[in-house]
């Protein structure tokens, strides 16, 4: 099942569910970024080796299987340089979520956006979503700036949403509408 991937998300950027054929390559790009991503993602404790890349792989290709969501490596010029994907699709609201993360030395370059512009496409034009989240920790304004760039709504903040290692995290929630989305078209 792989319709409508990969994705473009421009000339140089493609997105592609996970596979695993891509559990080395990913484990290593984690492990090369572990610091930088720690200030923000609550999982890197548990991602030490790269058999827990392929478990967490094999999870979301049941997911993908499924039609619960999926998760995409990001490859710019046919590196993988990233992550975004889905938390499972409400299939009854007609709603899901968007997670992300990139390498550093690749942060600021617009990836994330553009990534996620070409998956909000997907679920608004060919799967049909209505309502689609970013949440992120309070404080992370690189990735608040995604939602805030692509016309998200600040809809909230969740009190201690997150477990982060040895403190919780309040999120912001912004949401999209596929009516909003059409307007911007």
């Amino acid at each position: 099942m792989t319709a409508g991937f990969p994705l473009s998300a421009g000339q140089d950027l493609e997105l592609d569910v996970l596979d695993e054929r891509d559990a080395e390559e990913l484990f290593a790009l984690v492990d090369a970024n572990r610091t930088y991503l720690r200030e923000w993602l609550p999982w890197l404790d548990q991602n030490t080796e790269v058999e827990h890349t392929r478990v967490f792989i094999r999870a979301t290709r049941k997911q993908y299987e499924e039609g619960n969501g999926f998760t995409c490596v990001i490859r710019l010029r046919g590196t993988l340089v990233g992550v975004v994907g889905l938390h499972g699709i409400d299939r009854v609201n007609r709603k899901t979520s968007i997670g992300y993360w990139v390498a550093q030395p690749h942060q600021g370059q617009g990836i994330v956006t553009r990534s996620c512009r070409a998956i909000l496409a997907h679920l608004f034009d060919d799967l049909g979503l209505n309502c689609v989240e970013i949440g992120c920790a309070v404080g992370n304004a690189r990735s608040a700036a995604i939602p805030e760039r692509l016309g998200f709504t600040k809809e909230g903040v969740l009190r201690q949403r997150e477990w982060l290692y040895d403190h919780f995290v309040d999120h912001a929630v912004y949401g999209l509408l596929a009516s909003e989305w059409r307007q911007r078209g």
